[in-house]
């Protein structure tokens, strides 16, 4: 991790396990708010080899919100990077505790708890289990190779799956790992013109910032997740014959469950890629061209939310989608996202797609707003240049009239969560009052 070899690692973390092991003897589960750092990564593989429950606190969080989660789960300590809880500077003055430490890990045993869609109030915990985490590593490593000379830029916070698994995967390949506290673009792109780094992971938002500078780099792997991808984007990256990964994946899943490389079937930008290694998934309630929702099994999914019922023989993600002849998965909407007006599906996708054709189009996000005459209507957000009346003309001929957005509401930015992603249900509160 950054100057620091395998070695020094083990050596840190040994050294901290033994320190934190008698404030955390008598609790199971403990709580770790803190940025991206290597001080944070360090706690984390000592919290693991003392074998505690980690539930990893999103620090965009209130502290309300705080109190809530940890409240749920019976969390007693947390530890912090900063000031409050816990911090880590007050640990390092501890006596070392005399315990023998083991690194063999227990499958069933939870590594780590993540709260997911923490920030709309309503949130699941995932228990993500050792078991998981091992399944995941494996496919990863056997669907995007290992190189000796492999350095994974690490920018997604710890907190989401997204983030936490580079770490891992880094750990279990035996490779490097760049740790950056934030998301810095002059930062990262000297760490690609330079070469320091050949893997990264990005969110669509962080790519679409930078793809316009990215001329020179060694990249092996630029693995693109999150979100609905523009299309707009994954041609710019084709043109630039940059290795991107398109990948589709969840907390829930450990993060990929399909994945492909763009360079390697340009014929198929608009699919999120195949399976990973023993994973299978299944298209549920399909109707007469094969859409339905989206169901996933694997060895890698959990095995219930925390407190309520466990999953059974398949997932439903509750996306809808379909598979291709050639076992390329598409997603076209979460079913929640799903507009019914006059009782015609609206995928707002396919709408957002074709936006995203438009140099002028920064962001966009079509979400459904009540109507009494039709059920509901698409609504419309932008940033942009290009006029209500442009924008209207530029559908006319691409887009059935239902399909066309009733109304356009025009924003500076479009409200993210801290991994990029755009929160629909923000904008779906403005519509509704």
């Amino acid at each position: 991790m950054n100057d620091l070899s395998y070695r020094e690692v083990y050596e840190k973390v040994t050294v901290l396990a033994k320190k934190l092991a008698s404030v955390t003897n008598k609790v199971t589960r403990v709580a770790l708010y803190a940025g991206n750092s290597v001080e944070t990564a360090i706690f984390l593989l000592a919290l693991l080899l003392l074998k505690k429950e980690i539930l990893l606190l999103n620090i965009h969080l209130t502290k309300e919100e705080v109190k809530r989660q940890i409240g749920k789960l019976g969390v007693e300590l947390v530890f912090s990077s900063g000031k409050g809880y816990i911090p880590f500077q007050e640990i390092y003055s501890y006596r070392q505790n005399a315990i023998v430490l083991s690194w063999d890990i227990e499958p069933e045993q939870i590594a780590v708890i993540m709260n997911t869609s923490a920030t709309t109030g309503e949130y699941k915990s995932v228990p993500i289990r050792w078991k998981q985490v091992v399944a995941h590593v494996r496919a990863s490593a056997r669907t995007l190779g290992i190189d000796e000379k492999d350095n994974w830029l690490l920018v997604l916070p710890f907190f989401h799956i997204s983030g936490l698994s580079i770490l891992l995967r880094s750990l279990y390949n035996g490779t490097r790992v760049t740790i950056l506290d934030k998301f810095d673009e002059e930062a990262v792109l000297g760490l690609i013109r330079k070469k320091k780094v050949n893997m990264v992971s990005l969110t669509t938002t962080i790519l679409g910032r930078m793809i316009d500078k990215m001329e020179e780099h060694s990249l092996r792997v630029a693995l693109l997740g999150g979100e609905f991808i523009p299309v707009q984007l994954i041609r710019k990256c084709l043109d630039k014959r940059l290795p991107v990964y398109k990948t589709y994946g969840m907390t829930e899943t450990t993060s990929q469950s399909t994945t492909f490389c763009i360079l390697d079937a340009p014929d198929k930008l608009d699919s999120v890629g195949r399976p990973l290694p023993e994973v299978d998934i299944a298209i549920k309630n399909a109707d007469e061209e094969g859409v339905g929702e989206i169901c996933i099994k694997s060895p890698m999914m959990m095995d219930g939310y925390i407190g309520r019922e466990t999953v059974g023989e398949y997932f439903n993600t509750g996306d809808i989608g379909y598979i291709d002849p050639d076992r390329f998965l598409y997603v076209l909407n979460r079913r929640s996202d799903i507009i019914i007006s006059g009782g015609e599906n609206i995928y707002p996708k396919e709408i957002e797609d074709l936006l995203y054709e438009l140099q002028e189009v920064k962001e966009c996000a079509v979400v459904g707003e009540k109507d009494n005459k039709w059920g509901q209507v698409p609504v419309l957000y932008i940033v942009s240049t290009l006029t209500e009346e442009e924008i209207q003309g530029y559908f006319l001929d691409r887009l059935a009239k239902y399909k066309i957005p009733k109304s356009i509401i025009y924003m500076d930015e479009l409200p993210k969560n801290a991994s990029g992603k755009i929160l629909r249900k923000a904008l779906q509160k403005e519509v509704m009052g």
